[in-house]
């Protein structure tokens, strides 16, 4: 049984009538979101404008309100569907950058080759033992790495390349110059 209190509170927030509020909360096992949705549902209230998850009275099922009145499809509105095509979208985001943007060598300022970012990842990946020592070997055989490209072909992205170069170079300096 509805409550004084709960009807106020309904009354207040839906601008109905203590009837209407009471007849809603009674229809809603005196769940008060239900009662707003039930009251939503009626055309009593206005929907909220970018729409939103809630239970129905009752049913036990869970509704996805997409924004207007009487907009309610069961089951969630295919939330999984919605999951997986919004990781498909990510996905496809993150090759498209990996492949917009290049790890470039070069030696004695000659490009020597360049190689898409998603390439240079699946390397790391699947080769991480192979890649890592040749390009550290790299480094001491004279070869510079840059990224390209809008993402990734930022000052800051190659100041560490350009660091992990220059490291190297001081290491062949004192190593060479320690053995005379």
């Amino acid at each position: 049984m509805a409550t004084l209190e709960q009807v106020e509170k309904l009354r207040e927030k839906a601008n109905v009538s203590f009837e209407e509020a009471k007849a809603a909360l009674e229809a809603c096992n005196d769940d008060l979101l239900d009662a707003i949705i039930y009251l939503e549902k009626q055309g009593r209230v206005n929907a909220p404008v970018n729409g939103g998850y809630y239970s129905s009275c009752g049913t036990g099922e869970e509704q996805h309100y997409e924004g207007g009145a009487g907009d309610y499809k069961p089951g969630g509105g295919g939330t999984f569907k919605n999951a997986m095509s919004k990781l498909g979208r990510f996905l496809l985001k993150v090759f498209h950058i990996g492949n917009a943007n290049f790890l470039e060598a070069s030696r004695h300022g000659e490009i020597l080759f360049a190689c898409p970012v998603t390439a240079v990842v699946l390397l790391l990946i699947f080769f991480f033992w192979v890649v890592v020592p040749l390009f550290i070997l790299s480094l001491f055989f004279g070869f510079r790495y840059h990224f390209t490209g809008e993402e990734l072909g930022r000052e800051s992205v190659n100041k560490v390349m350009d660091d992990a170069s220059s490291t190297v170079e001081d290491i062949k300096r004192d190593f060479s110059g320690g053995n005379k």
